[in-house]
C-alpha cells in the first residue's frame, strides 16, 4: 500500500522537532499528506472544588505546537492538517489517540522519555491497539530519513511478514538491506528464509540474509547489535508476536527494543 495519510505525535518539548523532521521527510518522499497531533499531559485549572478544562496552561503549549508544526511543514503546502486530542490524562490521551490512529496508513512516534509530558505506554498502546504500522523515533539522535539500510528482523511469523510488507513503501529503490534472523541454540533456521530474499529482490530491494544462534546473548541484544554493524536507518519487527517460537514478541522483547532502539523501528502487529 502507498503512503497517502501519515499521523505524528507532537508535543511542546523540543524533541518533537526530530520526529516531525523524518516524517515530514517521509512525507516529501511519498508525496503524502502529514497530520499533526498535538497529546501532551496535564492539569486542569482548579479554583477550589471547580475545575476548568483546557487549563491556560495546555492552551498555550498546544498553541505553541501548532505554531511550530505550521512552520516545519511549509514545504508540504496544503497537504498538512493539525489536530489537537484536547485530553489531559494518561488514560484519556492513550485512548483518544489510538482511536485516531486508526485512520491513517503511517504512525510516527517518539520513544518515551521519562521526563516526557506524554503517557509512558502511549508508544506501545498505540503499536498493540492501533491495527497500523507504528514508526518510533529514539529520543536521542537525528534521523535525515530512512528506508537506506534497512534491517528486517526475521522469524517464521505472521508479525515479521507483516512487518516487512508494511516497510516498503519506506524502502529507497536500490536500498542495502539485511534480514536477521536469531534463534536459540538447537533450532534451525527458516527452510524459506530464500524465497524471502527472493521476494524483496522483486521489489528492487538488494538484500542478505544473516543467521545467528544464540545461547547467553540476549536475542534482543543480538539483534540491537546488528542494527549497529549494519548502520541500519531504519529497523523493522514483528511486534507482540505470538507462536511456538517466541522470540521477538509476547512483551519482554518487544519493550526492550522500545526501551533500548538505537534507529528508527517499524512496528507491526
Amino acid at each position: 500500500m502507498d503512503l497517502a495519510n501519515i499521523l505524528v505525535h507532537v508535543d511542546s518539548r523540543p524533541r518533537t522537532s526530530a520526529r516531525l523532521a523524518l516524517a515530514i521527510r517521509i512525507a516529501e518522499r511519498a508525496g503524502a499528506r502529514l497530520t499533526g497531533l498535538f497529546a501532551e499531559k496535564a492539569e486542569a485549572h482548579v479554583v477550589g472544588t471547580v475545575a476548568t478544562w483546557p487549563s491556560a496552561q495546555y492552551v498555550a503549549a498546544a498553541e505553541s505546537a501548532r505554531n511550530a508544526f505550521a512552520a516545519a511543514t511549509a514545504t508540504l503546502g496544503g497537504r498538512v492538517a493539525f489536530m489537537d486530542a484536547n485530553r489531559g490524562s494518561d488514560g484519556e490521551i492513550s485512548r483518544r489517540f489510538v482511536a485516531i490512529a486508526r485512520m491513517f496508513d503511517l504512525v510516527v512516534l517518539g520513544q518515551a522519555q521519562d521526563d516526557a509530558p506524554v503517557p509512558a505506554k502511549l508508544p506501545e498502546e498505540t503499536i498493540l491497539e492501533s491495527g497500523r504500522p507504528v514508526l518510533v523515533v529514539p529520543y536521542v539522535g537525528t534521523y535525515a530519513d530512512v528506508g537506506g539500510r534497512p534491517l528486517f528482523a526475521w522469524r517464521p511469523s505472521r508479525g515479521s511478514a507483516r512487518a516487512i510488507s508494511d516497510a516498503m513503501p519506506l524502502l529507497k529503490s536500490g536500498c542495502d538491506g539485511l534480514i536477521v534472523e536469531v534463534s536459540r541454540k538447537g533450532e534451525e533456521r527458516d527452510e524459506f528464509a530464500d524465497l524471502l530474499v527472493s521476494n524483496l529482490a522483486t521489489h528492487n530491494v538488494a538484500v542478505r540474509y544473516q543467521h545467528f544462534v544464540v545461547d547467553e546473548i540476549s536475542v534482543m541484544d543480538t539483534l540491537l547489535s546488528a542494527v549497529s554493524d549494519h548502520a541500519a536507518d531504519l529497523l523493522t519487527i514483528g511486534a507482540f508476536d505470538s507462536g511456538a517460537n517466541i522470540l521477538f514478541g509476547h512483551g519482554a522483547g518487544t519493550r526492550h527494543i522500545l526501551a533500548h532502539m538505537t534507529a528508527p523501528v517499524l512496528f507491526s502487529h
